[in-house]
């Protein structure tokens, strides 16, 4: 007899996500990859006296869920700071900051994440507003998005911005009538400075807003912020996550997760990216991408594509549309990278053989990368770049078709589009106008034109879990009685959480489905979501969960 499985997984309901063998009963595992799908029979006939047989109970097994766009530090902030969404109206509002306020008497910085554009209601915030809920502490609202914050009095004068500040493209301190900051902040470079405040000092912001590191890192800071990234490690674990792509990108982060690989062991595969900002040198792709690449490379830990902001959000008038905003044509926010650079960035990118990921909302700036990656192509000529288009909120119809001709892939996040789970149909839809309604977050119409899409939920803009995230997208529904139904099928959903975004990693010859050969990534959920309806599929929970082979969740 050959040699024993260390984990055989039986009596479930397997979904491979592989065409040739769609079902099975079973899974067995030997080492960190997997040796057997099949009957209960079969796999149980690799069995040994040290063997970990595990029942699912009927509960159905697929692969690791693969989430496609989120943020790992800012998510692991997330899950200490105080959580707004779904918090409607001044009343409630004073009592969720004053419940946290006396539960962390030591924070220097007060956060909120999630909090509504309109949480006050038809108006929006201002310092005055938070001066009466929180006179003498540094607080700060960041909405649902990350793009927008709202500070306190207190907190724009620790953080030196109360009489504005100059700030690159794309970023703003709104001001107001008495020529002091009203307490808007738009875009990263406004808020840092609050979020500098903060008991991370802001490092979490660096990968995102800079590229760049922290000047100076203490020991005992390092240990926190290791400590923060394993909180968030263990919850992604916690919800049948195996693999994760993050979003922003920097040398701190990559480190502190190298440390964490080599001590414990990273319980979910990660992707990094190299994130390229406008005011930096076309030559850093090749001095410092390039070398990121080359040394983390596993499959474990990987620095392998290039991530870029072509324009802000809907919400507070950066995102970039053709032709100007519904309510207000003659607005419009301002493209981050001048079609030139952009151009010459995604050339250099691609000559290097870099997957490029482009964060583009508004329909002009999903027209600029369009237009920059076909520019690429004309040069350096067509490969199989996989480049990508991060959440395409709203496109022009005549770019539909151009995305599966160049070859894009859609990276979407179903927890996204207004009305969906808490996010309130208001302000987004009047923003960007009924005519764009049809091709707004238009997952249907986009993957019938022949484009591959991966799912993901931009964590923590919205909540991470696959599970409340497939069902946001099975339960949505149109706008309008005469739109078309975008949404997606449940095989077109995992598809786009397992097989998809193995697939735009480049890693499909090894992950993403559950076959022999293939690395040992599985999730056994607490039920049958085939059996169970749209509305209840986020009550399904991840029973199990194996990355790599190795246990890293369990509740069985």
């Amino acid at each position: 007899m050959g040699q024993s499985a260390n984990i055989v997984i039986r009596n479930g309901k397997v979904i491979t996500m592989d065409d040739a063998a769609p079902r099975a009963q079973a899974v067995a595992i030997i080492g960190n990859r997997i040796v057997k799908v099949g009957s209960d029979a079969e796999a149980m006939e690799l069995a040994g006296p040290v063997t970990h047989v595990i029942d699912a109970g009927g509960g159905t097994i697929v692969p690791g869920f693969n989430e496609s766009h989120m943020h790992i530090f800012g998510g692991s902030l997330s899950l200490i700071q105080l959580p707004l969404m779904g918090v409607r109206g001044e009343a409630a509002l004073t009592n969720a900051i004053a419940a946290y306020a006396a539960q962390n008497p030591d924070l220097p910085l007060l956060v909120g994440n999630g909090a509504d554009y309109l949480i006050f209601g038809d108006t929006p915030s201002d310092r005055r507003k938070l001066d009466a809920i929180m006179p003498d502490r540094p607080l700060l609202l960041i909405s649902p998005d990350y793009h927008t914050a709202w500070a306190n009095t207190a907190a724009l004068k620790a953080a030196g911005i109360l009489e504005g500040a100059k700030l690159s493209i794309g970023n703003e301190i709104v001001m107001g009538a008495d020529g002091l900051a009203a307490g808007e902040l738009r875009e990263s470079e406004a808020m840092g400075p609050v979020l500098e405040l903060g008991s991370t000092g802001g490092r979490e912001r660096f990968g995102i807003a800079t590229g760049g590191n922290p000047d100076l890192v203490t020991d005992a800071q390092r240990a926190s912020d290791i400590a923060l990234l394993k909180k968030g490690l263990a919850y992604c674990a916690s919800l049948g996550i195996t693999s994760f792509q993050n979003m922003d990108g920097n040398l701190y982060q990559l480190e502190l997760l190298d440390e964490i690989e080599k001590t414990d062991g990273l319980p979910v595969r990660v992707r990094m990216p190299y994130h390229m900002k406008n005011f930096m040198p076309l030559s850093v792709i090749e001095e410092k991408a390039v070398v990121w690449r080359e040394r983390y490379n596993t499959d474990r830990l990987r620095c392998d594509f290039v991530k870029m902001f072509a324009d802000g959000v809907i919400e507070s008038g950066t995102a970039v549309m053709v032709g100007g905003y519904g309510d207000r044509p003659d607005e419009n926010g301002d493209l981050l990278f001048p079609v030139e650079q952009f151009n010459a960035v995604a050339v250099e990118a691609d000559r290097l053989g870099f997957q490029m990921a482009v964060h583009a909302i508004g329909s002009g700036a999903v027209r600029e990368v369009l237009d920059g990656y076909e520019h690429a192509r004309t040069l350096n000529g067509a490969r199989d770049n996989r480049h990508r288009i991060e959440h395409i909120e709203t496109i022009e119809p005549d770019d539909v078709p151009r995305l599966s001709a160049l070859g894009v892939v859609g990276s979407m996040q179903p927890t996204h589009p207004p009305g969906t789970g808490d996010l309130p149909l208001q302000p987004y839809l009047g923003r960007i106008g009924e005519k764009r309604w049809p091709l707004a977050f238009a997952w249907r119409t986009i993957k019938d034109s022949g484009v591959t899409l991966v799912l993901g939920t931009d964590w923590p803009v919205t909540p991470i879990d696959p599970l409340a995230c497939i069902q946001g997208a099975l339960m949505r529904r149109p706008w309008r009685d005469d739109l078309k139904d975008q949404r997606l099928s449940l095989t077109e959903l995992l598809e786009g959480y397992t097989k998809n975004c193995a697939w735009v990693e480049f890693m499909e010859d090894r992950k993403g489905v559950l076959k022999p050969g293939y690395l040992a990534d599985v999730v056994v959920l607490s039920g049958d979501i085939e059996a169970t309806a749209p509305e209840e599929v986020s009550r399904l929970k991840a029973a199990l969960t194996i990355c790599d082979g190795r246990v890293t969740h369990t509740s069985l």
